[in-house]
């Protein structure tokens, strides 16, 4: 599946009515939410019978398009199913209760409600919201795909602007020109990675660079009265400041693990749970800024389209054990260098990490699947498309970030070989 994003350009009318269906399905979602609570024995299909008895009971609720209120109930039933999930599998910690959400910020259509011009750049919606016809600015030629091929338009609100995201039944795939290379790659901190031939790219360090601008934004905030006009202004000039962060470190993934793939014929990389690494006080930070999770998912999604083996591996060790003699060296997160004393190996800690990672994902076999179907059905769900039906979207490759389980929460720091 192929998603394509534009910018809108339309009046403030039209941003008005888009907010106006943004509403509606959030009050639709909470609705059936609040169903889901009252009621015992609630399924999918009751949630979207209901949709057509708030369309009669509210008049606002039917101007939406009757696909968009059924999308909005979808929302509230990912929500449950995803908490039935976590009960039945038993997950530790909390389960994720379903909440009402407060700060919806798109609405969805499937086939019907909105209309593609012949240009491939206008779209207008037909339903009640009184959205009508927006231009689309984008380089990407929708118009080569036939109409029945887009499954899904989003309407999208961000701090800079209003947005649209089209779901189009399609696979990409591209012709790899092989290279004979293989390596391994550990993921740290002081480098944002090394590879087997000790190659680093550094740590862009997106967030700590804006961070001086984001405290001043804070503060002046933090100076306005509520409900005032200075107040909004302020609050969407810091949201922009985090939105260009985002926007940074989705770019600076891409591109790291477009050039990665292009380069390589296989790629081993440690499989992390940065959920549990977060959990580090001291860390968090610098970890969540890092975006380990981005790049991981984009590294497979390239790895897929290039038709190469990208490759999980236990993290245990990777960085312990001697990539020489196999020796295990302890070491504390402070020691970057590694020294072996029972054959004299002396490497980085980094680039030792990587060739042990490579070494690994060559004992490894049947691993390399994992990571796509697991995307797969993360973005199905997301969308609201479901695999058993003769419409299924085509693979897109990828990885939701999973990780490894590590015994010792002691030991937390050095599990995986994560190199700081």
């Amino acid at each position: 599946m192929l998603i394509y994003e534009y910018k809108l350009d339309g009046t403030q009318a039209q941003y008005r009515a888009i907010d106006e269906a943004i509403r509606v399905t959030q009050f639709i979602r909470n609705t059936c939410l609040r169903l889901w609570i009252d009621t015992r024995g609630i399924n999918r299909n009751d949630l979207q019978c209901y949709c057509s008895q708030l369309a009669q009971a509210y008049d606002f609720a039917i101007l939406l398009n009757s696909q968009a209120r059924q999308v909005a109930a979808d929302r509230a039933w990912a929500a449950i199913s995803r908490f039935y999930e976590n009960c039945r599998t038993q997950k530790p910690g909390k389960k994720g209760y379903p909440q009402f959400q407060h700060d919806c910020r798109s609405v969805e259509y499937k086939q019907t409600g909105w209309r593609l011009e012949p240009d491939g750049r206008h779209l207008i919606f037909t339903d009640g919201c009184g959205i009508g016809r927006l231009r689309l600015v984008g380089t990407r030629d929708m118009e080569i795909f036939p109409l029945k091929q887009i499954k899904r338009v989003r309407l999208i609100r961000r701090a800079d602007g209003y947005y649209a995201q089209v779901a189009i039944q399609a696979e990409r795939h591209i012709e790899h020109i092989p290279t004979g290379k293989h390596t391994g790659i550990d993921l740290g901190l002081k480098a944002f990675l090394t590879d087997a031939e000790g190659n680093t790219v550094a740590n862009p360090r997106h967030l700590r660079k804006a961070q001086r601008t984001l405290k001043r934004l804070h503060r002046r905030l933090s100076r306005t009265q509520k409900t005032s006009q200075q107040r909004k202004k302020a609050r969407k000039k810091l949201a922009k400041g985090y939105l260009k962060v985002q926007r940074q470190r989705e770019d600076f993934a891409r591109k790291t693990a477009s050039a990665l793939i292009s380069s390589h014929d296989l790629i081993a990389y440690e499989h992390l749970r940065i959920a549990n690494l977060v959990k580090n006080r001291k860390l968090a930070k610098s970890i969540s800024d890092v975006a380990w999770g981005r790049f991981i998912l984009w590294l497979t999604y390239y790895g897929h389209v290039h038709n190469i083996p990208v490759i999980a591996v236990e993290p245990a060790f990777t960085t312990q054990d001697c990539s020489a003699c196999g020796a295990r060296v302890k070491k504390s997160l402070s020691v970057r260098t590694h020294i072996c004393p029972s054959c004299g190996l002396m490497l980085d800690r980094d680039h030792n990490g990587a060739l042990n990672i490579l070494a690994k994902a060559y004992r490894t076999v049947g691993q390399t699947g994992c990571a796509a179907s697991a995307l797969v059905e993360s973005l199905q769900s997301s969308w609201g498309l479901r695999a058993d039906t003769p419409k299924d979207i085509a693979l897109l490759g990828g990885e939701t970030q999973r990780g490894q389980e590590h015994g010792r929460r002691k030991r937390g720091s050095q599990k995986g070989g994560m190199a700081v």
